[in-house]
């Protein structure tokens, strides 16, 4: 199979920032029985390294290729294979499943793993351009009782776990601004089942950058404004040529947000030479530019990342892909909420689908639905 992810902006950044002293321990003795979904352009069912977590037994995988799913099996050392994520939930045997499926499955096979008393990972986003499939992921998140948790890649960047763990110490004070920008030239779509990148909406896929700010405060975004651009330069970003109906290479949205303050994100397939996922934040107290605070403080250990298991890889998307798994694992040991909950995950999903419509009316502003969790 040929190396598609060499093209995918985030895989070749895999150095995880600086990390604490202390060794990673696990929680428990016990292995959380684990399946896969999905092996397409980016090979995400196992790039996340659940295959390589002490705390997990890959018990099954699936892919609606076959020969991908054998692929996946032998990358996963999985003997157990299934035709579809619909026969895979019949599985008493798996625990919880990893959706790394395209874009526009993954609210509904998230639902269907939920209803048979799945734990569930999905890759981003939670949903796809759908308020209603928002609505239904959450209430079905509710109804089930399992944990749901998105494996948003930002969220555990160094940037902005520093600026995460500098909020919550109080070190920021309220934010009073913040912005996040995820630049990936598109000149050709990537592949993908039903071709469904093709074309499809900037704000559609907002999360790596509205992670910087959802990410660092957990709290949400209420109004947006969106404006949209297209040079006319790329086949597929123009309306006739795609299924979306979509002529926006590139959109900008203004949010305000829970705290009172504004955020501005940046989504663009359109500019050529943009690459990867960027943030900052500028609080009462003090600002992050990257990893750089101002003013400065003096012990900045307290913002390294933690140890990871020694068998995992941090992989790619600024090291961030295990401790995404890390995370979701430890949440089914500790029986809590993982990290990026359901909330979290449509806060930062939900925002964008708002905000291209904001852009389709020249900028009108347009509440934005709102998430809380637990639930009221």
């Amino acid at each position: 199979m040929a190396d598609e992810t060499k093209d995918i902006a985030g895989f070749d950044k895999t150095d995880a920032g600086v990390l604490k002293s202390k060794e990673w321990e696990s929680v428990s003795d016990r292995k959380v029985r684990v399946g896969l979904a999905g092996y397409g352009v980016c090979c995400f069912g196992t790039a996340f390294g659940f295959q390589d977590h002490p705390n997990v037994e890959v018990v099954a995988v699936t892919d609606l290729d076959p020969d991908r799913c054998k692929i996946m099996a032998e990358n996963a050392r999985c003997d157990t294979m299934f035709a579809s994520v619909e026969e895979m939930v019949r599985d008493d045997n798996v625990e919880a499943i990893f959706i790394a499926t395209d874009a526009p499955s993954h609210a509904r096979l998230a639902i269907l793993a939920l209803e048979h008393g799945k734990h569930v990972g999905s890759c981003v986003p939670a949903v796809h351009g759908s308020l209603q499939d928002a609505e239904d992921l959450y209430n079905a998140v509710k109804s089930s009782g399992m944990k749901y948790m998105m494996f948003e890649t930002s969220a555990f960047q160094a940037d902005c776990y520093m600026m995460r763990e500098a909020y919550n110490a109080g070190l920021l004070g309220e934010i009073l601004y913040s912005e996040g920008q995820y630049y990936h030239y598109f000149p050709d779509a990537l592949g993908g089942h039903g071709n469904w990148r093709a074309g499809i909406p900037p704000m559609w896929y907002p999360t790596h950058a509205t992670a910087y700010h959802i990410a660092v405060t957990g709290g949400s975004y209420t109004d947006v404004s969106c404006i949209g651009y297209n040079g006319g330069n790329i086949e597929h970003l123009q309306a006739e040529n795609n299924d979306y109906n979509n002529s926006f290479d590139s959109q900008t949205a203004l949010f305000k947000t829970s705290e009172g303050g504004m955020s501005r994100m940046n989504i663009f397939w359109g500019a050529a030479g943009s690459h990867g996922e960027y943030g900052s934040v500028q609080g009462e107290k003090a600002a992050i530019f990257g990893t750089k605070i101002t003013p400065e403080v003096e012990d900045t250990s307290q913002f390294a990342k933690p140890q990871l298991p020694p068998t995992m890889d941090a992989g790619g998307h600024g090291g961030s892909h295990a401790y995404l798994t890390d995370e979701f694992i430890t949440a089914i040991l500790e029986d809590r909420d993982p990290l990026i909950n359901i909330a979290w995950s449509l806060n930062m999903t939900v925002p964008g689908i708002v905000a291209h419509e904001s852009s389709l009316k020249d900028g009108e502003w347009m509440p934005v639905p709102q998430y809380t969790w637990p639930p009221a």
